[in-house]
Formats: structure tokens, C-alpha cells, sequence
């Protein structure tokens, strides 16, 4: 059996559980928002966190429509199974989904792909910082978690952005007894994460008390994959095998949801809910620090990335 971190005070005097409390407080953070910001929009990737995110936004709302509208960042490079999840998954909740395309950012001449690096990950800001703008949003919903990544440990749940869209930990505003600054600039956004507070082992135990659908990909499956930097790598239109990457045909699965390019798949016969739970007890690193080569590309990556603006 699986035990589960201890109650806070609060949890223990009403006698509800950690994940009770998880989900009452990211609910509220939710309606903080929508009562607070003129034009909220919450990302939607497919991943785990951001189908989590959707549940508590059903909580949160729902006999209403969402008061803002979904929106992916599209690189061009999705796994095809995450795609089709995306577009089933907005069509049953009836709510509208904006789709900002890496792809047309190149053909604008907004950012260029790197020489050598088949990765589109790092051109998702640029994408994301005009659709911000273009939309008129003041606040993003974001499915960041603070175990991620040491970066993401530093995040407010109300992370200010400033006219540039970029990230100055200098700038953030103190959160104490949960009381959060909404006030902005013209120009600036709110980043704005619901479920900081969580792991990944309280998403997936979420997930499981929920019955919630997550797509196919997250499940051992038998797929060609090839060894590089330490990571497998799935094959496929937007990635070669170098003449020394041998490719086999394994069971794996994967732990998050990225760029094929740059997603790493990890051995596992973990083909239901309760035995990802499992594996995630027995991990001893995080899912970002376990499978995502652009996290690795320098110590300071994450940080670097979410000055110029990324999620």
C-alpha cells in the first residue's frame, strides 16, 4: 500500500485528506483568478498536469462554461497520440481551444530553428509570448510543479511577468497566509500555477481517485526507441538515429509529455494507474530531471528559459 505524506493541521482538524486539501486549494486559486483578471487562458499540453488543471477547472466551474479558453503551444512535434487525446478531450468539455503554432512562427520569421539541434522546445516561448499579446491575456493558468525542477522551486503561484514576458525572481510578491497580488501593468501577465503545491505522485494519485482519462503514451507500450545522451528516444518523422544509435523495439512508457525530440521514454511494465503509482514511490528522481534533454542542455536551463519567458 501506498502511504501517503502527512495531513497539515488545517486537513487534520477538518479531517479531509492531503488530497482533499490539494484540491480545494487549487480550486480556489482557479476562482481567485477568474474574479480577479480580466482575460485568464489556461494551457493545455495533453501532459498529465494540464488534464489535472481541466479537472480542477470542471471543480471549480462547471455547470458553467470555463471563463477563459484553452490554449496549446503546438510545436509541430507532438506525440500523435497527445494530439488526438487533445482535441477528444476539449470537444467533451464543449470549451474552446485556441492552437498557437511553432511551426507558423517559423514561417513568419518570428525564431529559426537551431543548426543541429532537432528540438523545437526552446522556440515555444516566442509562440507563446505572441499569443498572449495577440489575445489580450493577463493571466495564464500553467500546470508547473515545484518538485519538478530547482527552478520551479523558486516559482510563486502568482508569478509576475513583465512587459517582456520574462521572469525576475527579484520581482515576485510574498504569498504569505495565501493572499495573492493580482495587481499588473499594462504590458505585463500573470503566470499563475494551481497545483505548485503538488507532486507527482499526488497528481497520479489524483488521477487514479478521479478516473480520469490520460493519453495512451503514459502506459507501457511497445514502441522503437534508440539510446542518446543517456535517454531513449522515440523514432519517427522528426528525429534520426545517427548510424551508431541502434534502434530496439521496447515496452516502455513515458513520464511527461514534450517534444518527441527531447522526451525520453523509460523502461516499464506499468500498464494501469496503480502500478505507475507504484513506480513513481521507488523513483528517486523527477520525471523532468528522468526524461527531458532539454532541462540538461546546462544547470541553469529551466531558469534561463523562464527569463526569456517560457512556461
Amino acid at each position: 500500500m501506498i502511504e501517503t505524506r502527512p495531513l497539515t493541521e488545517r486537513s487534520r482538524r477538518l479531517r479531509i485528506s492531503h488530497l482533499d486539501a490539494l484540491e480545494a486549494e487549487s480550486i480556489f486559486i482557479m476562482r481567485e483568478v477568474a474574479a480577479e483578471f480580466e482575460r485568464p487562458v489556461l494551457l493545455f499540453s495533453g501532459g498529465k498536469d494540464s488534464i489535472v488543471l481541466l479537472r480542477l477547472a470542471e471543480k471549480a466551474f462547471r455547470p458553467a462554461k470555463f471563463p477563459f479558453p484553452i490554449m496549446h503551444i503546438d510545436t509541430g512535434h507532438n506525440f500523435p497520440e497527445v494530439l488526438e487525446f487533445r482535441d477528444r478531450r476539449v470537444a467533451e468539455l464543449g470549451e474552446r481551444l485556441i492552437v498557437a503554432s511553432v511551426q507558423e512562427s517559423i514561417d513568419r520569421g518570428r525564431v529559426r530553428e537551431e543548426p543541429g539541434n532537432p528540438s523545437r522546445n526552446r522556440l515555444q516561448t516566442t509562440t507563446l509570448l505572441d499569443a498572449i499579446t495577440e489575445h489580450g491575456f493577463d493571466s495564464v493558468f500553467g500546470g508547473a510543479r515545484r518538485d519538478e525542477e530547482k527552478a520551479r522551486a523558486k516559482e510563486r503561484v502568482f508569478s509576475l511577468r513583465d512587459e517582456f514576458g520574462q521572469w525576475e525572481p527579484r520581482s515576485q510578491r510574498p504569498e504569505l497566509w495565501a493572499l495573492y497580488n493580482g495587481r499588473i501593468r499594462r504590458g505585463q501577465h500573470m503566470r499563475i500555477f494551481p497545483i505548485s503545491n503538488w507532486t507527482e505522485m499526488d497528481v497520479w494519485q489524483y488521477i487514479a481517485r478521479e478516473g480520469v482519462e490520460v493519453p495512451s503514451i503514459y502506459y507501457a507500450h511497445e514502441r522503437d526507441v534508440f539510446r542518446r545522451d543517456g535517454m531513449w528516444l522515440a523514432t519517427g518523422p522528426y528525429l534520426a538515429h545517427g548510424p551508431d544509435e541502434s534502434v530496439e523495439r521496447m515496452v516502455v512508457r513515458y513520464r511527461t509529455v514534450g517534444d518527441m525530440t527531447c522526451t525520453g521514454a523509460v523502461r516499464s511494465d506499468a500498464a494501469d494507474v496503480e502500478a505507475i503509482i507504484a513506480e513513481v514511490a521507488a523513483a528517486r528522481i523527477t520525471e523532468r530531471g528522468a526524461t527531458r534533454a532539454d532541462d540538461s542542455f546546462s544547470e541553469t536551463a529551466m531558469e534561463d528559459r523562464k527569463k526569456e519567458g517560457y512556461f
